[in-house]
């Protein structure tokens, strides 16, 4: 084999033997198979909420299981292809079988970086929130660009999008947007995301062309369910109704069913207008405001969130997390991790793994490096 084949299967098989560190792999089959009796007894769905619990639990594991096995396997395959190519002096059948090689070496980085993902709400789905910054049409045109990222993001991954509000700008963009994003660890995923982003390029709103710096801040928080116990008292709510904005047809302009909640005490405020109904959408909003509160009280658990809080202190300078230049010069990069890419067309279109990844890695503090070092 090349150097390059034997380089890939080596990384390839440092991630899957990390993958079935961080499962506890014996332990993690004997749960399965746990889970899989428990889910044929007649008298399971007699507790919907217990049933539906025990579901999730076994799906993603059995997702975690199935993984590994398929990667290990697809790995043999590639492999003796490779060996029976080089035999028969085949250069084609190699070049594509190293480039199939290459594609598991990446779904083997992306799964090993997935199992980082133990945080006590990272399984959930979220909510991601992006609020424009001080600047007008400029920065609103750039909360558009940015909730548009996200939606490619959530779309490329499978993801489902609901868009639960939205306040368009003056004149372009957004002033505020918030979406749910539905999918296996979507919140272990964007939860990385939150902070301000600041994108620098020339005007197109600038007759002069000028060069123009916006900022925009990116909130995300997880959907809550039925067993998580938040207590509000609604004597601490201010309950404002309002007509919803956007396309929606003759309903929109005339009726007053959107809803938007502020928590007094906190100072949260949520919104919703995805229903014709006042009453539903007042119902999802105090999931939003729930989903909220408790999100607020895991960042007051986990040691990080101080950097956290001061990374949503102002949307502005001094606070971002990440800038996205497009003139004099393209380059996107991360300031918490240093990551940096040069196509910020294909970052802005939603190619944005790779910050989240190291970001991710970064906020549990285990990188590839230290994970091998704690394995040894």
């Amino acid at each position: 084999m090349s150097a390059e084949t034997e380089a890939l299967n080596d990384q390839i098989k440092q991630s899957v033997a990390l993958l079935r560190r961080h499962l506890d792999w014996d332990v993690a089959i004997d749960r399965l198979a746990e889970l899989n009796n428990r889910a044929e007894d007649p008298e399971l769905w007699n507790d919907a909420e217990a049933a539906q619990k025990l579901m999730r639990e076994r799906t993603l594991l059995a997702n975690q299981i199935e993984g590994v096995q398929r990667l290990e396997a697809d790995v043999n395959d590639t492999l003796e292809l490779v060996e029976l190519a080089e035999m028969e002096g085949d250069s084609a059948v190699v070049a594509e079988a190293v480039a199939s090689l290459r594609a598991l070496a990446e779904e083997a980085k992306r799964r090993e970086t997935e199992s980082l993902l133990s945080g006590e709400a990272d399984g959930n789905d979220c909510y991601l929130e992006v609020n424009a910054g001080a600047g007008g049409t400029e920065a609103q045109d750039w909360a558009e660009m940015l909730l548009r990222m996200y939606t490619r993001w959530a779309e490329q991954h499978g993801y489902k999008v609901t868009m639960m509000e939205s306040s368009e700008g003056e004149q372009a963009g957004i002033k505020s947007a918030t979406i749910q994003v539905s999918g296996p660890n979507a919140y272990g995923w964007l939860k990385t995301e939150a902070g301000v982003h600041r994108l620098v390029r020339i005007s197109p709103f600038d007759a002069a062309a000028r060069r123009q710096t916006s900022f925009a801040s990116v909130w995300v928080y997880p959907v809550v369910d039925d067993s998580i116990e938040i207590e509000i008292n609604e004597a601490d709510l201010r309950v404002d109704t309002f007509r919803a904005s956007g396309a929606g047809g003759q309903h929109v302009n005339k009726t007053e069913s959107a809803i938007r909640i502020t928590h007094i005490p906190t100072g949260i405020v949520v919104a919703c207008q995805t229903d014709r109904s006042q009453h539903r959408n007042r119902a999802t909003a105090m999931t939003m405001l729930k989903a909220r509160m408790y999100e607020q009280e895991l960042q007051k658990r986990e040691a990080a969130a101080a950097q956290t809080e001061a990374n949503k202190t102002d949307i502005g300078w001094g606070h971002q997390i990440r800038s996205y230049v497009l003139a004099p010069y393209q380059l996107v990069k991360d300031l918490r991790t240093n990551v940096e890419k040069t196509n910020p067309d294909a970052i802005l279109d939603g190619d944005i793994d790779d910050f989240m990844a190291a970001a991710l890695a970064a906020r549990v503090g285990a990188t590839r490096s230290e994970a091998s070092a704690q394995a040894q």
